[in-house]
C-alpha cells in the first residue's frame, strides 16, 4: 500500500487526526480501502473508477534510497462529484492536503480557501508548471530541497522566497526547515539505521499536520513528524511502515542522538 496522499492519511491518521482521504482507485483494489480504513482513515470519498489504479515502481539502492516511477492510473481521472465527498462536513479551520497525484487540485484547493480550511501542498510528483498553479490558495508548502530549487528557479525568485505563507522544506537525513511569518525553524532528523526510506516524507508531513491541526507549534509537530519518519525508515514499504502514536511517543521518551539539520553552505532551501 502506498501513493504520497494514502501514505500522508495513514500517516495523520495514526498521529491522531481524523481523516479524509479522496482519490480512487480500480477493479480489483477494494484491499487497498481495507488497509485505510485499519488504518483508521476514513475513505468514503474514494472513488471506485474502470480505470487502472495508479501504482508505483520503487528501486530501493543498498543504502535504503529510493527512485520511483508511477503509473497514476484512476487519481488521474477524478470527477467534481468525489470533491463533492471530501468536503462534505468539513469545517473552518480543518486542513486540506494535496499532491500531484490527482486531476482537480487547483480546484479543490481554492474550494478550501472559500470554506475556510487551511491548504497546504506536497509538491510531488514535482512539475513546476502544476505546483505554480496552486501557489495562490497555498497556505502550507512541502517540498524537498531539490523541488524548492526547482520551483525557485522556474518562478526566477530566491528558494527562502517562495510566494506561500509557510514552507517547509526537507533534507532527508538533515532533517527539515520551516519558514513562515514568525521566523525560520529547523528540526534535525534522528540518526537511525536506514532500512528503506519510500515514504519517509510522506510519514514527516502526515506527522506535522496532525500536531499542528492538534495545537502544537511547529516546533513540538516538526520533532514529533521526525521521530515517526525515523521509526519509518527502519521498517520496508510505505504506508504499512508508518508507526502509531504510542511508539512515537516510546521513540522519543528515549531518543538516539539527532543528525545536522543545518542545510550546508550554498544550499539554496
Amino acid at each position: 500500500l502506498g501513493g504520497k496522499g494514502a501514505n500522508q492519511a495513514i500517516a495523520a491518521a495514526r498521529a491522531g487526526a481524523s481523516v479524509r482521504l479522496a482519490g480512487a482507485i480500480g477493479p480489483g483494489a477494494a484491499w487497498t480501502l481495507e488497509r485505510l480504513a485499519e488504518a483508521g482513515v476514513d475513505t468514503g470519498a474514494v472513488a471506485t473508477l474502470d480505470t487502472t489504479t495508479g501504482h508505483a515502481v520503487i528501486l530501493v539502492d543498498r543504502a535504503g534510497e529510493n527512485r520511483i516511477v508511477l503509473h497514476p492510473g484512476a487519481n488521474r481521472a477524478l470527477d467534481a462529484a468525489t470533491l463533492d465527498r471530501l468536503f462534505a462536513g468539513a469545517r473552518p479551520g480543518d486542513w486540506l492536503l494535496t499532491q500531484n497525484e490527482t486531476t482537480l487540485v487547483a480546484e479543490a484547493m481554492a474550494r478550501a480557501r472559500a470554506l475556510g480550511l487551511q491548504t497546504a501542498h506536497a509538491a510531488a510528483p514535482f512539475e513546476p508548471e502544476a505546483c505554480a498553479a496552486v501557489l495562490p490558495h497555498t497556505d502550507l508548502l512541502a517540498v524537498n530541497e531539490g523541488e524548492a530549487a526547482a520551483l525557485a528557479a522556474h518562478l526566477a525568485v530566491e528558494a527562502v522566497a517562495l510566494p506561500v505563507p509557510a514552507t517547509l522544506v526537507t533534507h532527508g537525513a538533515r532533517g527539515a526547515t520551516w519558514r513562515a511569518e514568525g521566523g525560520t525553524q529547523t528540526v534535525p532528523a534522528f540518526a537511525v539505521t536506514p532500512v528503506d526510506t519510500t515514504g519517509a516524507g510522506d510519514c514527516f508531513l502526515g506527522y506535522a499536520l496532525a500536531g499542528l491541526d492538534a495545537g502544537l507549534d511547529a516546533a513540538a509537530a516538526l520533532r514529533r513528524a521526525a521521530a515517526a519518519a525515523a521509526i519509518q525508515v527502519t521498517r520496508p514499504g510505505a504506508g504499512d511502515a508508518v508507526p502509531d502514536a504510542a511508539e512515537v511517543d516510546a521513540f522519543l521518551a528515549a531518543p538516539p542522538p539527532v543528525g545536522d539539520a543545518t542545510p550546508p553552505v550554498g544550499d539554496p532551501t
